[in-house]
């Protein structure tokens, strides 16, 4: 029985999560901004009708959003990332094979045969997905992840099909991918549809026609892989399991310069408290800490400065303390006083699972304090982010990055849970 396979890709997904529980936005444009309310990274259909583009700076449009009255929302991670995990874990409950790609992508088997109603089953699974979480999808579907790309890409773009849309066993496959832009094929990138269209490629069928060899030569061994693909040949299977990450970044622009070595030491700490409860909720450790910081490159009348410093670990730990410790101690050394700071941030590498980290041969393991870490993990996680912290990420926080449009965290901080109020 040849596979089948469906992505499921929530609609306007940051606007989507606003709009549940702002049911009044429904029909009117909204946008979502990056960090320091920057640019925006999530737009609303009508959003995207009124010529606002994605990326674009905020303060360009501003103009543009206030004459029409488009809603603004600043970056809500925690309670995108939430309805994300909710979305996922409907997905895995009511199908058995998952892979979820990215927050709010997921590829899934659906169980073939010539007399399945694919169709219907998506349409079944999208129905439910909007009832118990309240998120819109769409499903694309194919007999390759490739083709079931192209086919999710179909159903957001047209709604005569309900959200769904169906590329097995079609005779106008060729039409289809004709329609498409060899820009639009996953995994081909913009530089890759450059160099293809430099050589006279410019639709899904004419990679799909074009030599194996030739494909070999200009996109190596992958490019042929999604030309395979593209003639319904499956040749990217299904990942029950995450690629184990080699290396985890936190970091974020402030929302002012910083010019102290103490406001640098709150923020960094406080990213590596994030990282660090990532590490233990992924079940790694990590070897090394590199800490970073830079000035504004953008604001060439002050002096520039940046400067990074890997510090090792005695051995591989996902401990907060240990992993503060060197960071502070890494950033002592590259602060330099004089310079208005835009960001600083840790990255963490030789990350390896928690259960067969190497312990150091000429120095006795330092004490084992996973019972606290994972008391502070459980506390955070029910009563909210930061509920018990440590005293070097400060308390006030100055340098917080700029979100003057942020929505409540509805479902993830108790004061600020909705308030339903109901009349006899």
């Amino acid at each position: 029985m040849s596979p089948v396979f469906a992505l499921v890709d929530c609609n306007n997904f940051y606007v989507s999560c606003e709009r549940l529980f702002r049911p009044e936005l429904e029909g009117r444009p909204v946008v979502v901004l990056s960090n320091n309310d920057g640019c925006i990274i999530a737009r609303s259909n009508e959003a995207k009708a009124l010529g606002i583009a994605m990326g674009a700076p905020y303060f360009q449009n501003r103009a543009l959003i206030e004459r029409h009255g488009v809603e603004v929302f600043s970056s809500n991670y925690a309670l995108y990332g939430d309805l994300s995990d909710r979305v996922m874990s409907i997905l895995q409950q009511l199908e058995p094979e998952v892979e979820i790609y990215s927050i709010d992508e997921a590829f899934i088997r659906l169980p073939g045969g010539a007399a399945a109603n694919l169709a219907g089953q998506a349409l079944s699974l999208r129905a439910k997905i909007k009832q118990y979480v309240g998120i819109p999808v769409s499903i694309g579907i194919g007999p390759t992840k490739t083709l079931a790309k192209i086919a999710n890409r179909i159903a957001k773009k047209s709604p005569e099909q309900g959200g769904v849309f169906d590329l097995t066993d079609r005779p106008d496959l060729d039409d289809l991918l004709a329609g498409t832009e060899v820009r639009d094929i996953w995994g081909i990138g913009r530089r890759g549809a450059a160099k293809l269209n430099r050589r006279g490629v410019f639709t899904a069928l004419d990679l799909k026609n074009a030599n194996d060899g030739w494909i070999r030569k200009h996109l190596t061994v992958t490019g042929l892989r999604t030309a395979m693909e593209l003639r319904g040949i499956p040749c990217i299977p299904v990942e029950h399991e995450p690629v184990p990450r080699k290396s985890m970044v936190c970091s974020r622009s402030f929302g002012k310069p910083v010019f102290t070595l103490a406001d640098l030491r709150e923020a960094v700490s406080t990213y590596v408290s994030t990282a660090a409860e990532k590490l233990r909720g992924e079940g790694l450790t990590a070897a090394n800490l590199h800490v970073f910081l830079q000035t504004n490159s953008h604001r060439l009348d002050l002096p520039q400065y940046t400067a990074g410093l890997m510090v090792g670990l005695l051995q591989p730990t996902s401990s907060t303390p240990a992993l503060i410790g060197a960071a502070l101690a890494g950033l002592k050394k590259i602060y330099r006083p004089g310079f208005a700071y835009r960001k600083a941030g840790v990255m963490l590498t030789g990350l390896m699972a928690a259960a067969i980290r190497q312990q150091n041969l000429f120095r006795p393991a330092p004490r084992d304090n996973g019972a606290l870490m994972h008391a502070l993990d459980r506390i955070n996680d029910r009563w909210g982010r930061e509920t018990v912290r440590y005293a070097s990420s400060g308390l006030a926080k100055p340098w917080c990055m700029t979100r003057e449009h942020k929505s409540p965290s509805y479902t993830t901080r108790w004061k600020e849970l909705p308030v339903v109020k109901a009349s006899p």
